[in-house]
């Protein structure tokens, strides 16, 4: 029992004098608080991949200068310090004013039909089993818009419900620009209803502003939008994902009466 109290003590007192040299090493001649708060310690990491490139953030940082619906310079300021402790507030406590449908963001069956508008069909009505789950991304013919044609040439099996399709939008870098682009891939109608008819997708989503080609951008999604079983999501961050199959997650904000809301999207392996 002895020898067992000793090994204990040496023990701790091994790991002791361990922590205590790791800490010195690390912060010498000042605290363990002082050295978190130093200035090398205050770089905010930004991961768009992590969990060892398991888990991709698929959604685009919002910014004042991200692009807007018919915007030349990005969205502007959308951030202001209502609480700001550098004026002798107690909390740093921000207000947000931003376009619903910004950044990467989920749009209801309200966005474009009025009576569902009237009737509630809001995003807290969103089925987030639709949202989360198997998904297949796709690489979309980059000389056209997102055709019948188009949606018969990727050969997309029956019994795949989310498919996110990356476009010419993601080479041109669209979402880095601050003009609103109105060239732009997006569905023809035509396009969207092959998809409708033809396919068992259920959750769509796309690496611009709108899923619509601009010359088509109301009948489009009155197509996708009209049975209020489809779910679009927009203004994906594609670039640097492999095509194939992930596990999709995207949630949004539950806003009520809100036809569109910001989305936060990942992908696992």
């Amino acid at each position: 029992m002895k020898r067992v109290v000793l090994v204990f003590l040496l023990c701790s007192i091994f790991l002791t004098s361990t922590a205590l040299s790791q800490a010195t090493t690390a912060c010498p001649s000042t605290t363990v608080v002082e050295c978190s708060l130093s200035s090398n310690s205050l770089i905010p990491p930004r991961r768009e991949v992590s969990g060892n490139g398991r888990i991709i953030d698929i959604t685009h940082l919002y910014t004042p200068d991200m692009p807007s619906y018919h915007s030349v310079d990005g969205v502007g300021q959308f951030l202001w310090l209502l609480e700001d402790m550098k004026n002798g507030s107690v909390v740093n406590m921000s207000v947000m004013k931003l376009l619903a449908h910004s950044g990467t963001h989920v749009d209801a069956p309200s966005h474009v039909f009025d009576q569902y508008y009237d009737a509630g069909f809001d995003i807290d009505t969103l089925d987030l089993d639709v949202l989360n789950g198997p998904a297949l991304l796709v690489d979309v013919p980059r000389d056209k818009n997102i055709t019948a044609e188009v949606m018969k040439s990727l050969n997309i099996p029956k019994g795949v419900r989310r498919v996110l399709f990356r476009t010419l939008n993601t080479d041109r870098r669209l979402m880095f620009k601050s003009q609103f682009d109105t060239s732009y891939v997006g569905f023809m109608e035509d396009g969207a209803k092959w998809l409708v008819e033809n396919t068992d997708i259920k959750l769509v989503g796309i690496d611009y502003l709108s899923v619509a080609a601009f010359d088509n951008l109301v009948s489009s999604h009155l197509v996708f939008l009209e049975s209020r079983e489809i779910i679009l999501v927009e203004a994906l961050k594609l670039d640097d994902v492999q095509p194939g199959i992930y596990s999709v997650h995207c949630l949004p904000l539950r806003l009520q009466g809100a036809e569109g809301s910001p989305i936060r999207c990942i992908l696992i392996k």
